[in-house]
């Protein structure tokens, strides 16, 4: 599987474009060795399961509850009983996946180093990204070029605000790692956001919003 970011502490593998929207899975490996953590569980995740391998599984991260991040919960569940975590104030998960709530602050090991929790709402009301070393993980809240899909005005002001208070001050260097498709770095997300703050915008502008042309 691709790596895509290394430090002394961990690596990353992108599993891309899994199911029918194309998701991002992600495999949190220390870099000494041990329990591995996985990041969202898309459609596909055969492909999951076969990184893995005979790899341990420390816990189970799933950024938001939209279905497409689900879609591969059992496939990878019948091959690991790992913890399986979700954002304490997301809405419409079910009980029987019995997953454990994280709030901001929270954090969860990862070899010798941890994974940090941000409550990132908008796109979802309990939406989180996922710090560690110079990453990011951003579910669906940002991507290159501009904020996930937004259901209403509100919810587009509360994802800007989740970024622009949450995201944008991590350091410019920070790896984006999102969802789907490419990743991309703070320092270019603050300069396309610029450009849309610079604009005015209608009082009910909502879903698919791109920095360059919203």
């Amino acid at each position: 599987m691709p790596e895509v970011y290394a430090d002394d502490q961990v690596t990353i593998e992108l599993l891309p474009a899994l199911g029918r929207l194309a998701n991002n899975a992600y495999i949190i490996r220390p870099t000494g060795g041990g329990p591995v953590v996985v990041i969202d569980v898309p459609e596909g995740a055969e492909a999951i399961v076969e990184a893995l391998g005979d790899a341990e599984v420390a816990s189970i991260i799933v950024t938001h509850s939209h279905f497409d991040h689900w879609g591969g919960y059992d496939i990878v569940r019948a091959h690991t009983q790992a913890a399986v975590y979700a954002g304490a104030e997301e809405t419409n998960l079910e009980d029987s996946r019995n997953v454990q709530p994280l709030a901001e602050g929270d954090t969860l090991p990862v070899g010798e180093t941890s994974i940090a929790v941000l409550h990132t709402p908008g796109h979802t009301p309990g939406s989180i990204s996922l710090t560690l070393g110079a990453v990011v993980l951003t579910g669906d809240t940002l991507f290159p070029g501009g904020p996930g899909h937004s259901r209403t005005h509100e919810a587009l002001l509360q994802e800007i605000e989740s970024i622009t208070t949450k995201l944008h001050p991590l350091p410019e260097q920070t790896l984006v790692l999102p969802g789907h498709g490419d990743s991309t770095t703070i320092g270019a997300s603050k300069v396309e956001y610029a450009v849309y703050a610079a604009k005015q915008h209608a009082g009910d502008l909502h879903g698919d919003v791109t920095w360059a042309t919203s």
